[in-house]
């Protein structure tokens, strides 16, 4: 298993495991929203690595933040790992290499929204050390 960041000529490289989170974006949509939208906002992209296919099966991107609340943090957008993969470490992997990051950058902390049917990713998310500390309010219009 290989943890690596990817630049923009390689964001296409994590759609697989993206379209299982995001699946309204085609290829060329999510390539363009990350390197056009995304990046440009501080947005960085990590994929996971499956040794035997060789290709990228999980995924994290995230971008660092300020905040009078939290500090510097940084804020976890888009954590997923390919159905067929999952129990295997991969998202595990993905939060310490981004945990590491933000001790890097001076973070104090780590952020992450997670839909609420979401079920397995909340037993991970507690599992790794992460506090439900607030709801997430969102108005639609």
């Amino acid at each position: 298993m290989k943890i690596e960041e990817l630049e923009a000529e390689r964001t296409w490289l994590a759609f697989d495991p993206m379209r299982q989170l995001r699946p309204h974006l085609t290829s060329a949509g999510f390539v363009r929203l990350v390197n056009e939208v995304q990046r440009p906002q501080g947005y960085r992209l990590v994929g996971s690595w499956d040794g035997d296919s060789g290709r990228i099966v999980a995924a994290v991107g995230f971008r660092e933040l300020s905040s009078l609340a939290y500090g510097r943090h940084l804020l976890v957008d888009d954590l997923i790992t390919m159905p067929n993969m999952r129990g295997r470490g991969h998202a595990t992997r993905l939060l310490a290499w981004v945990e590491r990051e933000a001790r890097r950058l001076g973070c104090g902390q780590v952020h992450l929204d997670s839909g609420t049917h979401r079920h397995d990713a909340h037993r991970l998310l507690l599992r790794s050390g992460f506090t439900i500390p607030s709801f997430h309010f969102a108005r639609r219009f």
